[in-house]
C-alpha cells in the first residue's frame, strides 16, 4: 500500500464524479428530497418526525452511498480500467482505499448537508448535540460506501451490483429496529440483528434523538459501525478481481 497511489486514485475518482451531474444529484439531492418528503408527511405531527427522522437520516445516505459506490467501482472493472491500473505499481488496497477516501469525502458533504437541512430547514429536533449527529450520519454513509465496494468485488455486471441491494440492504432495514423495537423481535432474529451494522447505526441515531449527553453506548455503536466499515474494505481488497471476465 502506498499513500501517494491511494491519493492519486482518490483524486482521479473525484474528478470523474465532478463531471457526472446525475451521480452528484443522487448523492446530494436525493437524500434531501426524501427527508423533505418525510417532513412534509409529518408536518402535522412534528413529534413523529423527530422520532423517525434521525434513523432515516442515517439510512438514506447509507443506501445511496452503497448504490453509487458499488456501480462506480464495477464500471472500473467492466471498462478494463482496473486491469490497466494493475499493470502499474498499484495494489488492490490502494485502489479500494482511494475509492473509499474519495467517496468518504463526498459522504462528509452529503452527511453535513442532510443533517443541517433536516435540523434547520425541516425542523427536526434532537436532544443530543448537532456535531455528533453529523458524526453518526457520516459513519453511516461511510459504511454504505465500504459495503458498496465489497459488493462490487463480487458482481460482474451493473445489474448484479443492483441485485446485491436486497441481499446487503433490505434485511438490515427490516431488522435494524426501525420497523419494530429489537426487544420485540423473535430471539433468532434478534441474534441476526445484532450481527448487522445498520442495527448499531440506527440505535445510535435513535439514542441521539432522546439523550442530551452522548452516552458510552452511543459511542460504542459508532465504533462498531466503523469497525464493520474497516472489515468490509479489507475483505473487499482480498476478493477484488481485476476485471469482470
Amino acid at each position: 500500500m502506498s499513500p501517494k497511489r491511494t491519493l492519486a486514485t482518490s483524486a482521479r475518482v473525484l474528478r470523474q464524479v465532478s463531471h457526472d451531474h446525475r451521480t452528484l444529484g443522487l448523492l446530494f439531492a436525493v437524500p434531501l428530497i426524501l427527508l423533505g418528503l418525510l417532513a412534509w408527511m409529518y408536518h402535522n405531527s412534528p413529534a413523529m418526525f423527530d422520532h423517525v427522522g434521525p434513523p432515516l437520516l442515517g439510512i438514506f445516505p447509507f443506501v445511496v452511498m452503497f448504490l453509487v459506490t458499488s456501480i462506480a467501482t464495477l464500471r472500473e472493472r467492466s471498462s478494463g480500467t482496473l486491469e490497466r491500473l494493475m499493470t502499474m505499481p498499484i495494489g488492490k488496497l490502494d485502489f479500494l482505499l482511494g475509492y473509499a477516501l474519495s467517496f468518504g469525502l463526498l459522504a462528509v458533504v452529503q452527511a453535513t448537508l442532510a443533517s443541517l437541512v433536516s435540523v434547520y430547514m425541516y425542523g427536526m429536533d434532537i436532544a443530543g448535540p448537532l456535531w455528533f449527529l453529523l458524526v453518526v450520519a457520516l459513519a453511516d454513509a461511510v459504511l454504505g460506501c465500504t459495503l458498496g465496494l465489497l459488493a462490487s468485488a463480487f458482481a460482474r455486471t451493473e445489474f448484479q451490483a443492483v441485485q446485491f441491494m436486497p441481499a446487503f440492504i433490505l434485511p438490515q432495514v427490516l431488522l435494524c429496529g426501525l420497523l419494530m423495537p429489537l426487544s420485540q423481535l423473535p430471539t433468532a432474529l434478534r441474534w441476526v440483528a445484532d450481527c448487522l451494522p445498520l442495527t448499531y447505526a440506527v440505535d445510535a441515531m435513535t439514542r441521539l434523538s432522546t439523550e442530551v449527553a452522548v452516552s458510552a453506548r452511543t459511542y460504542g455503536d459508532v465504533g462498531i459501525v466503523l469497525a464493520f466499515a474497516i472489515v468490509a474494505i479489507l475483505y473487499g481488497s482480498a476478493t477484488l478481481r481485476r476485471s469482470t471476465k
